[in-house]
Formats: C-alpha cells, sequence, structure tokens
C-alpha cells in the first residue's frame, strides 16, 4: 500500500494513484510517500495470524481470593512469596539485591520500571534474593550510560519472575487497607485459580528463618570503599583507624563500603558465628547488619547479640536493630504493610531534626516493652514506631532504617561517623 501526505494546511491524504500526479506539478506543494507493507496475510491465508503485543499470561494471586491477571517478564513458572510494595522511584536494582526481601514479592508503586536497565555498580549483594518483582509498566528501551543490560534479560538470568500490565494502584491499596498479603505468582496454565490460592494459603513467612539462606557461610575481609565520584565524606580515607566485626545477617554492600571509607577495616563473619569466636577477634566495634523476615525466628542470633553486647561497641542496622531490642529484653512484632520506599520521614530526636531515610522492613521494636536506660533516638513520622535505639552505658546504638541509603537520601550517613566515635570513646577508657 502506498499512501502520500500533501501540505499539512490542507489536511488531505490522497490515494497514490490518484490524485498525485497533477499535484505534484505545483512547487508550492510538498507531498511526503510512505510505503507500507504487511506481512500477516500469509498468516491469515494460513489461519493462524501472532498478534503483534504480548498477551497475559501471568497471574497474581492473592490470600484473599484476589486474581490479577498480568504479562510476565524474567523467568516463568510458580513461586509464592509474601507481598509488600515500595514506594522508591528509582533504585530497582538495588532493591533486586537487598537480601532483606529474601521471600517477598515486592510491588513498586512508582509505575515505570526498567528505563535505566541494569549494570553491575549498583548490585547490593551476588544474587536477587526476592521471590519476585511486580511492576505497572515494563520500559521497552533502556537510557543510562552505565547500562549494561535490559531489566528482563537480568530477571531471566537470575531466575527471577517478573509481571507488569497489573493494577498496582489497585494492589497496593489493598495491601495497606488488608495488610501485606501472601501471594502466588505463575505462569503455569495447568494449574487452576483455586490451586494457586490453596498454595497461598497453605504458606507462611512469619517464623520462618530466613537469615541462615542468605548469610556468607565462611568469615571473610572486605575492602572496597566508597568510589570517589560517589562519596560525599572524604574524611580518612586511606586510613585504617579501627576493626569491625560485621555479623552478616543479609548485609548490603554498601554498608560494607561506608564503614570502610570511614576508616574500618572489617571482618565479616556468618550469622550463626559464636559470640566468643568474634571477641576473639579483639574488634574495636560490632556491627549488627540488616537481614529479612521476623527476628523471633532466629534465637540464636538474639543470643550471639547478647552474649557482645556490653563487651564491644554494636551498631545494629533494620534486623540488628530488631535483634537488640529483642536481646536487652524488649519485645519485636509484625507491622501491618512494614515500610519499603526511600522516602521516609524520620525524626532524630537528639539532634532535633528530620531526616529522609530509606527503608526495608515487616518488624518492629514495641518501645513500651525496652527496660530502663534504653533511649529512643529516633521516630518514624509516618506512624510514630521506633526508628533508633540507644543505650550508652553499655555503648549500643540501632537504626530501624537504612543510613547508607544507596540510592536515596543521605541525611543519615552522619551514624556512621557515630559509630566512629563510640568506638573511640571506648578505646580511650580502656
Amino acid at each position: 500500500m502506498e499512501l502520500a501526505f500533501v501540505n499539512p494546511s490542507s489536511a488531505t491524504l490522497f490515494a497514490a494513484n490518484k490524485a498525485l500526479p497533477s499535484l505534484v506539478k505545483h512547487s508550492s506543494i510538498k507531498v511526503l510517500s510512505v510505503r507500507c507493507s504487511s506481512s500477516s496475510t500469509a498468516g491469515a491465508a494460513a489461519g493462524v495470524v501472532e498478534r503483534p503485543w504480548k498477551t497475559s499470561d501471568a497471574r497474581l494471586v492473592l490470600e484473599d481470593g484476589s486474581v490479577w491477571k498480568a504479562k510476565s517478564f524474567g523467568a516463568t513458572g510458580t513461586q509464592v512469596g509474601e507481598v509488600v510494595f515500595n514506594t522508591s522511584l528509582t533504585g530497582y536494582q538495588e532493591i533486586l539485591t537487598d537480601p532483606s526481601y529474601a521471600g517477598q514479592f515486592v510491588l513498586m508503586t512508582n509505575p515505570h520500571i526498567g528505563n535505566t536497565g541494569v549494570n553491575l555498580d549498583d548490585e547490593e549483594s551476588m544474587q536477587c534474593f526476592l521471590a519476585g518483582l511486580v511492576i505497572k509498566s515494563l520500559s521497552i528501551c533502556t537510557s543510562n550510560w552505565r547500562c549494561t543490560k535490559t531489566l528482563e534479560d537480568y530477571l531471566t538470568e537470575r531466575n527471577i519472575m517478573g509481571i507488569y500490565d497489573v493494577d498496582t494502584r489497585a494492589i497496593t491499596r489493598r495491601l495497606r487497607q488488608d495488610g501485606s498479603l501472601i501471594g502466588v505468582l505463575s505462569t503455569e496454565e495447568v494449574k487452576s485459580d483455586e490451586e494457586l490460592l490453596e498454595m497461598s494459603r497453605s504458606w507462611d513467612i512469619v517464623g520462618v528463618d530466613l537469615i541462615s539462606g542468605v548469610s556468607c557461610t565462611e568469615p571473610y575481609e572486605w575492602v572496597d570503599r566508597t568510589k570517589p565520584d560517589w562519596d560525599f565524606n572524604n574524611e580518612g580515607r586511606g586510613e585504617v583507624f579501627h576493626k569491625v566485626v560485621a555479623y552478616d545477617f543479609g548485609i548490603k554492600h554498601n554498608i560494607l563500603r561506608r564503614l570502610a571509607s570511614y576508616g574500618c577495616k572489617i571482618t565479616v563473619v556468618p550469622s550463626n558465628w559464636p559470640a566468643s569466636e568474634a571477641l576473639k577477634m579483639n574488634p574495636d566495634g560490632v556491627l549488627f547488619s540488616n537481614g529479612p523476615g521476623d527476628p523471633s525466628a532466629v534465637p540464636y542470633a538474639v543470643e550471639t547479640v547478647k552474649n557482645i553486647v556490653g563487651k564491644a561497641p554494636v551498631f545494629g542496622i533494620c534486623m540488628g536493630h530488631q535483634l537488640l531490642g529483642q536481646a536487652l529484653g524488649g519485645k519485636t512484632f509484625k507491622m501491618k504493610f512494614g515500610h519499603h520506599g526511600g522516602n521516609h520521614p524520620v525524626r532524630n530526636i537528639r539532634a532535633n531534626r528530620v531526616e529522609i531515610s530509606a527503608q526495608n522492613h515487616n518488624y518492629a521494636v514495641d518501645p513500651t516493652s525496652l527496660p530502663e536506660g534504653v533511649e529512643v533516638t529516633h521516630v518514624n513520622l509516618n506512624d510514630g514506631s521506633c526508628a533508633g535505639l540507644a543505650f550508652p552505658a553499655l555503648k549500643v546504638m540501632s537504626l530501624q532504617y537504612h543510613p547508607e541509603a544507596s540510592p536515596g537520601p543521605h541525611d543519615s550517613d552522619s551514624v556512621f561517623g557515630e559509630f566512629i566515635e563510640l568506638m573511640k570513646q571506648s578505646k580511650q577508657q580502656a
């Protein structure tokens, strides 16, 4: 088929072999010819016509009985997990590789995902631990100078399921109203909705030890610092002042980079590493890292924390904060839908300022259960939950959120400096 577009002012479309010959004689009239072809004729004749767009081939079935049809990308199959929503506008690759998301489907509230592709520099661990990714719109192209592959190719290589073209706003509202829900993602047509619903209702994430599945198995030394191009605190770069033992409950690389950038020599140990062995290393301080799941499901980790508190300065982040809360005699509880995103306001009570924070947790410490001497240092301004603790007498400090925040706000990066000061004071008093 051949068409011609003639002079925008006339807004007239002529069939190629009719009026055009007489028109092209006039030099004032411009003609643009467009030749189109269709390859569907042969397919139609054979009775098989393939649609030029992807059709729904996946389902997300939630434990409340709702079924959400979607299109798949990445891996195929059937997977079960807890559905949580994340309000970050960027950083989907860091989210994918954050071990704290083990056992969870992450729904991104930002509708457009994948436009920057992926690269090796932005990974928070060596693999993806989340159960799946749920998004509204998958970018059909990538545009970033660091991009090495598309999000779809990345998920396929990592064997992670993803779905798109699903109403993420409606699911988010349901999660906010009813709380986090167990769901099943499936691309298998042979499985009925009823079978998938039964799977979602027979699986639970509460009380499951997820830490052991994401922790390292042997101690190792960490030396990498934040790259100079990305660092905003060069104080102490190139020098080592303090030895730190970091317990890996699902630790993120950028936590280690920030500690190293502040002048720490770091030995990372497994989650089940005995406290006695950690203390034999004669550390100046001990870090209890972030990690996935329920702190009450890992009593061995609570015991480790108990045996170290008071014998060395300690800093807990996220899961480490919750384990410290239990080790000090407090209680933790499961939140309705947790905190997941890079835009949570937190009040720093000591500094009398508000910090925008990056958070990822479904459990929190009950401040009313803490013993005398334990101080609440930070409060989440969205719901008033405990976001930070300190026990000066035992040289304890902790945050419920992620001060390294890569990507995200850098408001709380100074807490690494506070940990350095805590270790300095301990040395001076020794």
